[in-house]
């Protein structure tokens, strides 16, 4: 019998498997996981790069596989059933390979800052932005992340005016809370019968979702001389003061101007600390959006105003409806949304990136055909 002949791998592609025989090999070693944010950091690569390793060992034996039937089926038509099966399964390994070499978003492994801000609809604004709140709690809940709310201003009625909340993956998923939760930016429009309605109308609401990947404390470099830190007395419903001490910590970034508050911890230094996680996340998604910008490339923007007009998605109470207006999705299944079943739109958001990606990766081969 013919020895199989095997296809040169592309040097990009020996890389990451390169890369992964190593990263397998460090994280068998313990002296690795003194370190357990390293140890995290390689965790999520080494789950990043398994999928294509294992579907190149699954193509390379297909591959092997259809030479070995081809031989035996000139001897014995018994095997051209064998034939034809691993002959359509080798093209399908190559297009699920091709998918998993896109580029990737360098954040989709990192973990997120939240914002939900209210936005028009005064009282019933806020109290939708306390729904969304416990929407991404619960699905975070779902999916066995760890959720903590970072600072928040609440509202006369329970609702939040303001609310942030940093969201962290489990550390060893492919796939971060990034990947998952960033298309959910934007502004999220609400129709239903508000609480201080008492005629029984329906009212349109919405409050507004921003969501920046946290990024590491290497990535951003922040001068501590751009800073001002005022300290005031933490304050709970209707202004009144929740603590008796000014453990409450707003910091202003000066060159950009951006402003970070936090006041639910107890002491200033946890507040403070709380504070410089929001404000690295904002710095680094602006640099971005500036960099991106300049290079002229086009991004999704995020809505930074709260105005109806601009939805993403729509959450229709008397239709227990849900309504995502980027990918026409719609279900009929609006309160279990709210408890935080939120994959099948993640899903179907998460589809159609990834068809942009396989059709703008088209547009240079098609270009060079």
């Amino acid at each position: 019998m013919t020895p199989p002949v095997q296809a040169p791998l592309p040097e990009a592609l020996d890389a990451l498997l390169a890369e992964h025989a190593d990263l397998e090999q460090r994280l068998a070693d313990p002296a690795v996981h003194a370190d357990q944010a390293n140890a995290r950091r390689l965790g999520r690569r080494y789950a990043q790069l398994t999928p294509i390793a294992r579907t190149v060992r699954e193509l390379e034996q297909a591959r092997n596989d259809l030479v070995a039937a081809r031989e035996l089926a000139e001897e014995d038509p018994a095997f051209a059933g064998e034939l034809a099966e691993l002959a359509q399964r080798v093209p399908e390994l190559e297009a699920r390979l091709g998918e998993l070499l896109l580029p990737r978003d360098p954040h989709d492994a990192s973990d997120v800052i939240l914002e939900i801000k209210s936005g028009e609809g005064g009282e019933e604004s806020a109290l939708f932005a306390a729904d969304l709140l416990r929407m991404y709690l619960r699905y975070a809940e779902r999916r066995g992340w760890r959720a903590e709310v970072l600072d928040g201003i609440e509202s006369e009625l329970g609702g939040y005016k303001d609310v942030t909340v940093a969201i962290k993956g489990r550390g060893d998923e492919a796939e971060g809370v990034w990947a998952r939760l960033k298309y959910e930016a934007g502004v999220h429009r609400v129709q239903r019968v508000p609480v201080t309605e008492s005629q029984g109308r329906i009212h349109t609401s919405a409050a507004g979702v921003l969501v920046y990947p946290e990024p590491e404390d290497v990535e951003v470099d922040i001068d501590e001389k751009d800073l001002r830190i005022d300290v005031y007395r933490s304050s709970g419903h209707g202004g009144q003061s929740v603590n008796t001490t000014d453990s409450a910590v707003r910091i202003t970034h000066l060159p950009t101007g951006i402003v970070v508050t936090c006041q639910n911890e107890r002491s200033q230094l946890q507040n403070k600390a709380r504070a410089m996680q929001v404000l690295r996340a904002r710095l680094l998604s602006l640099a971005e959006e500036k960099a991106q910008q300049e290079a002229s490339a086009t991004r999704r923007s995020q809505v930074r105003t709260v105005d109806r007009s601009e939805r993403v998605r729509t959450y229709n109470f008397p239709e227990s409806r849900i309504s995502d207006h980027r990918v026409g999705f719609k279900a009929h299944n609006l309160d279990a949304v709210l408890d935080g079943d939120l994959d099948a739109v993640l899903d179907a958001l998460t589809e159609a990136d990834r068809a942009e990606r396989l059709a703008a990766s088209a547009e240079p081969e098609a270009a060079r055909a």
